[in-house]
């Protein structure tokens, strides 16, 4: 049964496909992170920059360095579509995209991450074998089939994702239409549909729609008789996400997605009709089938169990931001505050408040003024600062934020040295503040 699930061998057409529009999107999304401004932002124009903890050693390279980086994971991201070198250029391109996302997280986005793992996913597949350059040089690779994992692995790694993004929409705010609301509102200024987007109905309607949409897209498009009309939903879905939310590739990558939900029969009838269809299901067991099943069960329980490590961190999540990374909480809330730097010469007791807006971005100050990941990596970056100047220093912060547009409440405790202070990403710390119940 488990050998004619995974190994039973299906028409390729919809991996073939899959493959030219995800090296063409992650190509738009290299080059257009160039044109957009978002390099010169994100990577040159910050003095600092915040990684991923632990990985402080990726810095950006100097000068107009990022540009040529992601000039080069543009040209990968061709090698992808067109199929040339395919291996080498989805692994070089998983490698440099992989190194951005840790190199600075002022502009995280949980897509960013989504597109590392489905990175990883395309390393492996036989998505080369049909309509690619390396089956014009090399005809031996040309299949017209693979086997059926391929299909089963995506299907289950966006079960995970959109079930988790599902599951974290039933909390109070976003039941309200609190965060809908919200959201909506910084988009009031947009031409013809602002106004639109401020009705009450809608804002139901977004609400209500996120948590069945995310909850049942997939079981809708495994099943034959719901399948249409789930895939019309998706376009409707994700095209407003395109063009209100503007969140990159991401929804187009999702519709992308579909053609793996579809009969092989279609999608090679609708896109590759020159290319012979196989209509074969025998079942080829690989010789590393032990290996390739326990590595992917390992897998899949690190993507199910990393989202659920904030419920076992002392706190709301919403709140103290511990545990909320990599674990598809989508547009869950708005977060505003007020934070302030106070440096103390250990040595004079000399106290100095620190002018953020010197030292950081308009991007980067609007996130170290909520996040405590970020106001103790900058701490230690006053620490390092001072310490050049043979200065041995504490740093406090006062720091009181707000929640989807409620009362102010304390974050830091403000007689905490977060400059001597350690980090640690499994469990709560003692100075990030606790919200007060009322």
């Amino acid at each position: 049964m488990l050998d004619k699930l995974l190994f039973r061998q299906i028409d390729n057409s919809a991996l073939i496909v899959f493959r030219m529009l995800f090296g063409l999107l992650i190509f738009l999304e290299s080059v257009g992170a160039i044109f957009t401004g978002w390099v010169k932002r994100a990577m040159i124009d910050p003095d600092f920059t915040f990684t991923f903890i632990g990985f402080e050693w990726l810095q950006p390279l100097p000068g107009y360095g990022m540009y040529f980086y992601y000039a080069v994971m543009g040209i990968f991201g061709l090698f992808v579509m067109v199929g040339f070198r395919y291996r080498l250029g989805m692994t070089a391109f998983t490698l440099m995209w992989t190194v951005t996302y840790l190199m600075q997280k002022s502009s995280y986005n949980n897509h960013y991450y989504l597109l590392i793992l489905i990175c990883l996913i395309m390393i492996l597949v036989p998505a080369n074998r049909y309509y690619s350059f390396d089956a014009k040089r090399n005809p031996d690779i040309r299949q017209t089939h693979m086997p059926n994992w391929v299909v089963v692995i995506f299907v289950i790694q966006l079960f995970i994702v959109y079930t988790y993004a599902s599951v974290a929409k039933l909390y109070p705010d976003w039941l309200d239409h609190t965060v809908t609301k919200n959201l909506m509102l910084s988009r009031a200024h947009f031409p013809v549909v602002g106004e639109l987007l401020q009705q009450p109905w809608l804002h139901k309607f977004l609400t209500y729609g996120g948590i069945f949409f995310d909850g049942l897209i997939i079981p809708g498009l495994l099943w034959k008789p719901t399948r249409k009309l789930t895939f019309g939903a998706a376009i409707f879905f994700h095209l407003f996400n395109s063009f209100v939310l503007h969140i990159g590739i991401f929804p187009y990558l999702s519709l992308a997605f579909c053609l793996f939900f579809f009969p092989p029969k279609t999608i090679h009838n609708l896109f590759l009709k020159n290319k012979p269809l196989y209509e074969g299901d025998e079942v080829v067991v690989p010789s590393y089938k032990k290996l390739a099943i326990s590595a992917s069960v390992v897998y899949f329980i690190i993507q199910i169990a990393l989202p659920l490590r904030h419920w076992f961190i002392e706190g709301d999540v919403l709140h103290t931001e511990e545990g909320h990374r990599m674990s598809w909480r989508m547009m869950l809330r708005s977060k505003s505050g007020a934070t302030h730097f106070t440096v103390v010469d250990k040595a004079t007791n000399k106290r100095e408040h620190i002018k953020l807006k010197e030292h950081l971005t308009p991007k980067q100050l609007r996130s170290v003024k909520t996040k405590p990941d970020m106001m103790w990596q900058f701490a230690q970056y006053l620490k390092a600062t001072y310490a050049e100047e043979g200065k041995e220093v504490a740093v406090y912060v006062n720091s009181r934020i707000s929640v989807n547009g409620k009362g102010y409440a304390p974050l830091i405790d403000s007689k905490t040295d977060l400059a001597a202070e350690d980090w640690n990403p499994w469990s709560h710390h003692d100075w990030v503040l606790l919200p007060v119940e009322e």
